[in-house]
């Protein structure tokens, strides 16, 4: 099905199925309304020289502050976001926003990505394509900045004109020009000159994405221009263009809105309708039966891997993946108030199992990923 045939309300359903089994909470239900008065986007931010998708994270960012979050050291906030409301006709363009605030880690990066990525097949019913890069931190930038200036400068006799012209202005911009293998040939690529911590965070980004079975594809030429963006930048897209998604980290973006520094990480998905109808409200469901706590990286690799297969069962469930604390994920848990917990440790992993365990009684079953939807229906 083409996204242009979805109804509006179809496409916030299944954004809200995905985000929840990413674990993804929608910012309406977090936000603290009337926590503090609106107050202007921060002078360090230069609004103005944003690119589009920059001011469409800057907007999010700004409600979230206004709206009183506070994410922190331990207590990262995973969130998605919408333009489009029940009781409003529905907007040209949907926009949906996936975000990590306050999350360090390479985990962060892939758990959002896997997130958009399913989003964006479950919207067109095609395999989309992930192309991702890293264009580094500052110090990174800045070495890549002067090595392109040395190039356009080395190579201008040779190059179109209109790129060698905005070179002047914009290197990154005018790479971006650059078209075929034949113009593009030395042309210096980000991950040539990335820093250790840099590299270190690309190269984690990629295994959890390999060791997800999760289709990539390299691609040097994709640059994130201007300030706001950093490290990881990546875009998912299908054949006919109606979808788009362009994500990156924003670390010193979301440190102009919170206290302190922030390292995050959002995705911006555009979706191009033709019915500008009337959003009726979304029934969400109930309490969910089950809450997925995960413990080591063995753990959350393996439930990314599950999350689709479990959201296609309707198994209802909530979980955490990109949280790492133990602690944090039985605190968000509690407030489920789920029924029964499944947990998989390192162990469980390995042994390609989980425990259910029904809260009220602590009785512990194991189960085996191959039986575990089955299983989990018996329970419902």
């Amino acid at each position: 099905m083409s996204a242009h045939l979805l109804e509006p309300i179809d496409i916030l359903k299944r954004a809200h199925a995905i985000g929840t089994y990413y674990g993804f909470t929608p910012f309406k239900h977090v936000a603290k309304r009337g926590a503090k008065a609106p107050a202007p986007y921060p002078d360090s931010l230069q609004l103005e020289s944003l690119d589009p998708t920059a001011r469409e994270v800057a907007g999010f960012l700004k409600q979230a502050r206004d709206a009183g979050l506070t994410p922190g050291a331990g207590k990262p906030l995973f969130l998605w976001h919408t333009n489009a409301a029940a009781g409003r006709a529905a907007p040209k363009q949907v926009i949906i926003q996936f975000h990590a605030i306050g999350a360090d880690r390479a985990i962060a990066d892939a758990v959002l990505i896997r997130a958009v990525r399913s989003l964006v097949a479950d919207l067109t019913k095609q395999e989309p394509v992930l192309k991702i890069n890293s264009m580094g931190d500052k110090e990174t930038r800045g070495r890549l900045a002067r090595e392109l200036t040395s190039f356009f400068r080395k190579n201008g006799p040779v190059l179109p004109a209109d790129c060698v012209a905005c070179a002047k202005n914009d290197v990154f911009k005018a790479a971006e020009l650059l078209e075929g293998e034949e113009e593009r040939g030395g042309l210096p690529s980000p991950t040539d000159h990335l820093s250790e911590a840099s590299r270190k965070h690309f190269e984690a980004v990629l295994e959890y994405l390999e060791s997800t079975e999760t289709p990539y594809e390299l691609a040097p030429a994709l640059l994130s221009r201007g300030n706001a963006w950093a490290e990881t930048c990546f875009e998912i897209s299908t054949g006919d263009g109606r979808i788009t998604a362009w994500g990156s980290r924003y670390n010193d973006m979301a440190k102009s809105f919170f206290k302190g520094a922030m390292p995050s990480i959002g995705a911006v998905v555009r979706i191009n309708i033709d019915a500008r109808t009337v959003i009726p409200p979304h029934k969400e469901r109930a309490a969910p039966r089950f809450v997925f706590v995960h413990i080591g990286d063995e753990a959350k690799r393996e439930s990314m891997k599950m999350a689709d297969h479990l959201r296609r069962a309707r198994i209802p469930m909530i979980q955490s993946i990109g949280v790492e604390s133990l602690s944090e994920q039985m605190r968000l848990a509690d407030d489920a108030n789920p029924r029964y917990l499944i947990i998989m440790g390192r162990k469980e992993a390995l042994e390609r199992s989980v425990i259910l365990r029904e809260r009220a009684t602590h009785t512990e079953t194991f189960i085996p990923f191959d039986t575990l939807v089955d299983q989990l229906r018996a329970v419902v």
